[in-house]
């Protein structure tokens, strides 16, 4: 097995010696930062190669951190009967990894989103790392496998 096979196997075991207390105080040092968060290179290397990350200008690693649970409506102040007056849970349609990386998104607004995938979760917070692209970059353009992407925007 090669190496990224083993980096692999190591984030799948859920055993408390392997990578628990490793990744534990990862995340009192995570909380501590804003939501979004550039790095200089990816946590998880295995995973970020499997979506198309290299280690080139132009590649940018974003830690966003996405609060769990339902999105509680804000309780209203008045103008309404006390039956309406109670906090509902808000479920959204569409998953923490899409918010994730939709935040980093409009934290980079010239950067494109290549993917994401998870890096940790505790018991309020769940964060994800973004892979971004800048398809304005030489290094970028002159890339046949990642050049598509300087294509033109769906907007």
């Amino acid at each position: 097995m090669g190496a990224y096979k083993y980096m692999g196997l190591a984030w799948k075991r859920k055993s408390p010696y392997y990578m628990g207390e490793y990744i534990r105080l990862r995340m009192i040092k995570w909380r501590k930062e804003p939501a979004v968060k550039r790095i200089p290179k990816p946590t998880r290397l295995n995973r970020a190669r499997a979506l198309g990350y290299k280690a080139k200008q132009g590649f940018v690693v974003v830690r966003v951190r996405i609060k769990k649970g339902s999105m509680m409506l804000v309780r209203p102040r008045s103008g309404r009967r006390p039956k309406r007056m109670g906090r509902w849970g808000h479920t959204v349609r569409v998953s923490k990894q899409v918010l994730a990386e939709q935040k980093a998104a409009k934290k980079y607004p010239n950067l494109e989103v290549l993917g994401s995938y998870w890096v940790g979760e505790d018991g309020v917070h769940t964060w994800y790392e973004v892979i971004l692209v800048d398809p304005h970059h030489p290094a970028i353009k002159s890339d046949p496998e990642v050049s598509w992407i300087c294509g033109k925007r769906r907007d």
